[in-house]
């Protein structure tokens, strides 16, 4: 319509290929394509598959201590971590972040919370092989108006 051109999307996956059970807690990093839907608790990375349109569902009972890189996010349980979504990421009532949130299309219901920040990139960048530096130091210096040849304010 009005003559633009819509681009194809990759399907999502909406199956469950992986279950990760409540009273499972796996130590180390997880590589998947397809579905994975977690209701225990991972220590470690979880990261999708390049070129695959997987789909990462934490629910509620969820927990993730590490780094998720995975393009469709379902986040309803918490995060200790930054967060890469290439596609899409939802973050449902009960999603508690503690991490920056790198996106392309964000969606976030009441009572969802991010402590970090939201960083949105653009369709054509490649989010999911970011690497993110720790520069938080120099963003509260920042904040407070301070520069590495003044002292802290208190």
């Amino acid at each position: 319509m009005f003559g633009k051109q819509k681009k194809r999307k990759a399907a999502k996956a909406t199956r469950i290929d992986t279950l990760i059970g409540e009273n499972t807690h796996i130590q180390g990093d997880i590589h998947f394509s397809g579905g994975l839907r977690i209701d225990g608790a991972v220590t470690g990375n979880i990261i999708a598959d390049e070129n695959e349109a997987s789909l990462l569902t934490l629910s509620e009972k969820g927990r993730i201590t590490g780094e998720i890189r995975v393009p469709h996010q379902l986040i309803n349980g918490r995060i200790s971590g930054h967060v890469y979504a290439s596609e899409h990421i939802e973050l449902a009532g009960a999603a508690q972040i503690n991490g920056d949130v790198f996106y392309h299309l964000l969606e976030m219901a009441m009572g969802a919370e991010v402590n970090g920040q939201l960083v949105h990139v653009a369709q054509d960048d490649d989010i999911l092989t970011v690497s993110h530096e720790d520069n938080s130091h120099d963003e509260q210096n920042l904040h407070l108006g301070n520069t590495p040849e003044t002292p802290p304010k208190s």
